[in-house]
């Protein structure tokens, strides 16, 4: 990977966000096709820039949208501790989840809201009108959000080790103390086979590291360490290490990253996007190779930008990327909120991120 100054923690923050919202808005385009059609329509090299979906250039899917709320949803849970004292964080993201649902499904009354705290649609990021376009929504999570009641780790929802956990934790990974515990937590939320939870606490806990300075490689190490220690873990372990694997040897092309898999279910979408990251010369080599394949493009895009952008900061992406991005001023004063409530402990103002 080129040489860049050591970003700030800040840099980072702003990075990790965007830098998924830019791998995700790449993909978004050629998720449902094969490498073959990809290259039929965009040449031999594939994608090499945005290219039109949802009716626009630089759109975001679902999975920036999910990683957003997943990030308002750790600022209200911080704030409601300041405030009361108490606070059960997973079920502060999930009521941020039903926010979500709400942009998806179109009106308050359609979504499941629990008994004792009600409707709760009020807030800055739920105003935002990009936020409330369909781009796919997963149907592992929009079922999950629509049952009326949260998963856990040792209450699974379902059975789905789909990759729509995986792909919405960064937040977690930029604030959490154990980012590998609460980026389970937080998948389980919805998804509930062990390696759609695990898959995306290994990926917060690398995000974690990255922030914490680590490189990109040593980082991907700890959280195969950390799979390696959980008997649940060994389908996820066994991914990340064909990761590890893949990257000591031969060029980066398509053909390998389809080796890893497809990216729809967790511990694929994770072993290639962390493929990618431990190949990449720069930023926007890492993500074009995470979209290029005949898979779940947005969602390994994604999750290989959020690293990528963690460990080099915003000023290592593209500025006509990050220019064409859509939502890219909100995604950026989401990562400057995350920063300032977590890093700064600075209280946001209530107006924006309400408790509950």
């Amino acid at each position: 990977m080129s040489r860049h100054a050591v970003p700030s923690s800040l840099e980072r923050f702003r990075g990790c966000l965007l830098g998924g919202a830019v791998g995700d808005a790449l993909g978004g385009g050629v998720e449902f096709l094969s490498m073959d059609a990809i290259r039929d329509r965009y040449g031999p090299s594939g994608v090499t820039s945005y290219v039109p979906a949802y009716g626009r250039i630089g759109a975001i899917t679902d999975d920036t949208q999910m990683t957003l709320f997943t990030a308002e949803g750790l600022i209200r849970a911080q704030q409601r501790l300041w405030d009361r004292g108490i606070c059960n964080v997973p079920a502060t993201v999930w009521r941020a989840y039903l926010r979500w649902l709400v942009t998806q499904v179109g009106d308050p009354a359609l979504v499941r809201w629990d008994a004792d705290h009600g409707e709760s649609t009020e807030g800055w990021l739920f105003q935002q009108e990009f936020l409330h376009h369909q781009r796919a929504p997963g149907t592992t999570c929009m079922g999950a959000l629509q049952s009326g009641h949260p998963g856990a780790i040792d209450a699974p929802i379902n059975a789905s080790k789909g990759c729509g956990g995986v792909m919405r934790v960064a937040p977690v990974g930029l604030i959490a103390r154990d980012p590998f515990v609460l980026g389970c937590e937080v998948a389980a939320l919805t998804h509930g086979h062990p390696s759609g939870y695990l898959a995306a606490g290994a990926f917060a806990l690398a995000i974690g590291e990255i922030v914490a300075g680590k490189s990109v490689a040593d980082a991907i190490h700890s959280a195969a360490d950390r799979l390696d220690r959980d008997p649940a873990a060994v389908e996820v372990a066994a991914a990340l290490r064909a990761a590890i694997d893949a990257a000591s040897v031969g060029r980066v092309t398509p053909e390998v990253v389809e080796s890893l898999g497809a990216g729809w279910v967790a511990e694929e979408a994770l072993a290639i996007a962390a493929y990618c990251a431990l190949t990449a010369a720069d930023f926007r080599s890492g993500v074009l190779a995470a979209v290029n394949h005949g898979g779940d493009s947005d969602s390994t895009g994604a999750i290989c930008g959020n690293l990528l952008g963690a460990a080099l900061g915003v000023d290592a992406i593209d500025a006509e990327l990050l220019d064409a991005l859509e939502g890219r001023q909100v995604i950026s004063d989401v990562a400057d909120d995350l920063y300032a409530t977590f890093v700064e402990q600075r209280v946001q103002p209530y107006d924006r991120y309400p408790t509950w």
